[in-house]
């Protein structure tokens, strides 16, 4: 146990190498590595968090699980990973990616593994909600890759594009398990991931590394020479836990507002994902692989969003996330509207509509959580986007057992009626960090010097 805690701390610094040239050519190859390690890794955290949704319709015939009960599934796990993602970004910030993010893939596929081969209802709440506990290992792990391997510049495109590893994992995960959910039942559909995800695990271990500085790189900064206007150009050091939460998160108050506005997004990014299927189904007349083809658009949408946000954030806004935020929120509320307004099976429409929202709503899913990062520090990147994380997955939590409710009271109505009213309160909330790089620079304090 021991050997195991040493080896998720912080891997050492190593001596600055000095040599231009192996500096460069070790950057080039790092940076590459990380991101496709990091990039598949995230993909197959999707795998298995996303393979209930798409065996739920077959849980619902052959066993019985009502929507009262899916929903109280998909909230159990929504308040589990989003406190994960809260305390895991306190540790990822003092731990070592390249086993703290492969040990929680591992344990996420043991997870959906045992939910498989469970026998009842108890069951499977005991091990979705440990599967939360366990997907908020990835996130953190991520954010600490993505701000010390790519400067602040070129940073919103880099984290727009590993963003699109949710979408490639979204729009695997209903074709392979609405595949094994239709012809082979649902306990297949939660196996089959969890085998391939804990292989994925172990892949990890080999790929990953920790900091340039472990492997004796100088900073990001300092190699790219792209110093944010806060930052001192002096030595890094790693913080320490107290001064990451109460120096550079919990006081921040864009933090919170960032925070709250994610709680929204993600209550319509999810309900989209996991309501999408059953609303096919029952009000439109899609059978159940019809309709999680057609949810893919909603994953294909999202690259497409995610990329452009991040390229339009860096290159038309100059680094000033706030505006895109907000007019992404503000389209999506009325691609909501136009998807209700829908009537009648129409696949290419539907298809059209689920895409556009998808594009949509992935621009703020991605962006607000580079802005967490760059309104506090470097060194707190896990527990920034940790904390507006954990705000989102309540967000995910109302999406479930609440938001089925009024599927149940008020029919689908009662459930497009909610997302767009999500839609105008995220746009509200985001209006004061329209200029957000005024915000970063009376919010972030200097970098702290050795």
């Amino acid at each position: 146990m021991g050997a195991l805690l040493d080896r998720l701390k912080p891997a050492p610094y190593q001596p600055e190498i000095t040599d231009k040239k192996i500096v460069d050519k070790k950057y080039s190859y790092w940076r590459v590595r990380v991101f496709y390690s990091m990039y598949l890794g995230y993909a197959l955290y999707y795998l298995t968090r996303l393979s209930f949704t798409f065996a739920a319709p077959t849980l619902k015939t052959q066993f019985g699980l009502g929507i009262p009960q899916q929903g109280a599934l998909v909230s159990i796990f929504a308040i589990s990973y989003g406190a994960s993602k809260f305390i895991s970004g306190i540790l990822g910030d003092r731990s070592n990616p390249k086993y703290f993010m492969s040990l929680g893939l591992i344990a996420t596929g043991i997870t959906n593994i045992l939910f498989g081969l469970s026998p009842s209802f108890i069951f499977f709440c005991l091990f979705w909600g440990l599967n939360g506990l366990f997907q908020g290992f990835g996130w953190p792990a991520c954010a600490r890759l993505l701000t010390h391997w790519y400067s602040r510049s070129e940073r919103g495109r880099w984290w727009s594009l590993w963003n699109t590893s949710h979408n490639v994992g979204g729009i695997l995960i209903p074709i392979f398990t609405g595949f094994c959910a239709y012809y082979y039942g649902w306990r297949v559909a939660m196996i089959m991931p969890g085998v391939i995800v804990v292989l994925g695990g172990l892949f990890l271990i080999n790929r990953l590394t920790d900091t340039p500085q472990s492997l004796g790189l100088p900073t990001i900064e300092k190699h790219k020479s792209d110093y944010p206007d806060e930052m001192s150009k002096g030595e890094e050091r790693e913080l320490s836990a107290k001064e990451i939460l109460f120096k550079y998160v919990l006081t921040n108050p864009y933090i919170w507002l960032l925070g709250v506005s994610y709680f929204f997004v993600y209550i319509i990014r999810n309900a989209v994902n996991h309501w999408t299927v059953m609303y096919l189904v029952e009000q439109k007349g899609y059978n159940i692989v019809a309709a999680a083809a057609t949810l893919v658009w909603f994953e294909i949408g999202g690259i497409a969003g995610s990329l452009f946000a991040g390229w339009s954030s860096d290159k038309l806004f100059k680094g000033n996330r706030g505006p895109v935020n907000i007019l992404y929120c503000l389209f999506t509320t009325g691609a909501i509207i136009a998807f209700w307004l829908l009537s009648g099976m129409a696949v290419f429409l539907d298809s059209f509509m689920i895409f556009a929202i998808g594009f949509l709503i992935f621009g703020p899913q991605m962006l607000i959580g580079v802005a967490a990062v760059e309104v506090s520090h470097k060194k707190a990147a896990g527990t920034a986007t940790g904390l507006t994380g954990w705000i989102a997955y309540l967000g995910v939590a109302t999406s479930g057992y609440p938001l089925g409710m009024i599927i149940e009271d008020f029919g689908w109505e009662g459930f497009f009626i909610a997302l767009a009213a999500c839609g105008l309160i995220s746009t509200s909330l985001l209006l004061p960090l329209w200029n957000t790089k005024s915000t970063r620079e009376k919010a972030v304090v200097k970098e702290t010097i050795k």
